[in-house]
């Protein structure tokens, strides 16, 4: 999978050369390059942005200056993510989508969001005809500074999901929000005992039926008392 990201601040991204999404880079099975918006800056004072049509505060990010930042990196058979808090939410079955596809573009906006020009333009029969899908996503009802850590999040989440990027390929089976919609039970490790808090004796007992009817259980419990 090839990933384009788009930012006025870069830097905010080299977490993505670490851990798993490092290691999955060394090993050929992403490719993520991160792109600073300002290169494509205009004007004397090298603005990305304006004030807003209609009034009201903030600024507004320019569609020149996404358009040109864009253009060179759209392909056929692109996805392009527009971070904002209006978007459609976030979700593991998303990630699963995404995590099928071959090209995606992140636009990290910032101030008051990207002229929607830009959804517009590149939304236009031309571009739907090329295979070029645009989409806005949010991580959640509240509001960041920009969509830098959105897309960080996002990016772990999908890229996880592709083959070989995970150590141990089971871990998906059994974890938070898999197909079934399934919320993880608790997981101990040794010492079995903590601050006088003691290991659940059923997972000493050997009885794997006994287990897995108790994780079983224990991840609705969980499931009713965090997802009310």
């Amino acid at each position: 999978m090839k990933i384009d990201v788009i930012s006025i601040f870069p830097e905010y991204l080299s977490p993505l050369s670490l851990s798993l999404l490092g290691k999955a880079q060394n090993a050929g099975l992403i490719d993520i390059n991160v792109h600073n918006l300002r290169d494509q800056a205009v004007g004397v004072h090298g603005s990305v942005d304006d004030t807003p049509y209609g009034g009201g505060a903030g600024m507004v990010m320019s569609a020149e200056v996404w358009g040109r930042a864009l253009d060179p990196l759209i392909e056929d058979n692109s996805d392009l993510i527009i971070l904002t808090p209006a978007g459609k939410q976030f979700t593991q079955p998303v990630a699963q989508e995404l995590s099928k596809k071959s090209h995606l573009i992140f636009a990290c906006g910032r101030y008051e969001g990207i002229d929607d020009r830009i959804r517009q333009y590149y939304s236009q029969p031309d571009f739907v005809n090329r295979n070029i899908r645009v989409h806005e996503y949010s991580i959640g009802d509240y509001v960041l500074g920009g969509g830098e850590v959105a897309s960080m999040v996002m990016i772990e989440a999908i890229t996880r999901l592709i083959p070989g990027v995970l150590g141990n390929p089971d871990s998906l089976a059994e974890e938070s929000h898999n197909s079934e919609g399934y919320l993880e039970y608790p997981n101990f490790t040794k010492p079995a005992q903590w601050r006088d808090i003691d290991v659940p004796e059923i997972l000493l007992s050997g009885n794997h039926a006994a287990i897995a009817k108790w994780r079983s259980e224990q991840a609705q419990i969980r499931a009713e008392k965090n997802r009310k």
